[in-house]
């Protein structure tokens, strides 16, 4: 199919209410779909609390008087190797629901030991340990929403 036909057609499909285009020349077929713009709100809507919060321990000792953002700089107090997310998903302490947390703050681990999982599109993956040590904080809570790179565990 022709350059210039594929670009009208981009075109038509783009300025109309419908949201899908399929067109057979020949050998050739073109499906053209459109997607609505709302799935890239979300994503953009994500980005700015977890720059809030990075902001918000800063803010937080000059207030003093909110119990959440006290606990906040606590966290930034423990010495040690942070674990981060390695991916956006749904932070889980246990394998299942009515199970044991797989570690507790306190806890000495081993490197390529189980941390949590982080359920990601319907799959849960195992975060493991990348170093040895002793869990000095749990960063995160049960079934809280996790960013790529946000901190998950302490370890000293």
């Amino acid at each position: 199919m022709d350059l210039r036909k594929l670009k009208t057609l981009i075109d038509l499909v783009a300025e109309s209410d419908i949201s899908e285009l399929e067109v057979t020349e020949g050998d050739g077929k073109v499906r053209i779909v459109k997607t609505p713009p709302a799935p890239e709100q979300p994503v953009v809507y994500a980005a700015p609390p977890a720059e809030t919060a990075v902001v918000a321990p800063a803010a937080a000792p000059a207030a003093g008087a909110d119990a959440a953002p006290a606990a906040e700089p606590a966290e930034e107090q423990y010495d040690g190797h942070t674990v981060l997310a390695p991916m956006v998903g749904t932070f889980y302490r246990a394998p299942s629901p009515g199970a044991a947390p797989f570690v507790e703050v306190g806890q000495t681990v081993q490197e390529g030991e189980a941390l949590c999982i982080v359920e990601a599109m319907k799959l849960l993956n195992e975060i493991e340990a990348d170093r040895a040590g002793v869990i000095k904080a749990v960063l995160v809570e049960n079934g809280e929403p996790v960013e790529f790179g946000q901190p998950l565990f302490v370890i000293g």
